[in-house]
């Protein structure tokens, strides 16, 4: 018998805030019987393809070190680089550059939220597909 993931949760200082925020990255949507409003302390999001639940909760805290967890993030519709300058232009900031970390171009770019999280933009399905297929790969 094993467990299954219910829902990430990420601490954070506006559950609200950032749940929108999120919202426009990854596309997913609040709950119909439970929308998210400004003030709500606790606020839920999820995938309406997969049900995967991403819960923002706010904490007294401020984040002071690295995420010792990170969400990985691979583009659907676009390359990793058109990708990258989308969220960099949903407010989105660049901690750093692995993109060429073996010298091949198909690494990541690492990421920051609005609230300092990290996470990472990998190459789409379709770039990892064309890297393989040529020769020089």
């Amino acid at each position: 018998m094993t467990s299954s993931i219910a829902t990430t949760t990420i601490d954070c200082g506006n559950a609200f805030q950032l749940s929108e925020w999120w919202k426009q990255v990854i596309g997913y949507v609040d709950l119909a019987d439970d929308p998210n409003e400004p003030g709500h302390e606790e606020c839920l999001i999820r995938s309406e393809e997969t049900g995967q639940q991403l819960l923002f909760i706010e904490v007294p805290d401020a984040k002071q070190v690295k995420n010792r967890i990170h969400l990985d993030l691979r583009p659907t519709d676009r390359t990793r680089d058109e990708e990258v300058e989308r969220l960099r232009g949903l407010g989105a900031r660049q901690l750093a550059d692995h993109r060429d970390i073996r010298g091949d171009g198909t690494g990541w770019v690492v990421l920051a939220d609005p609230e300092g999280n990290e996470f990472c933009v990998l190459r789409s399905d379709a770039e990892r597909a064309a890297s393989t297929a040529s020769p020089a790969s």
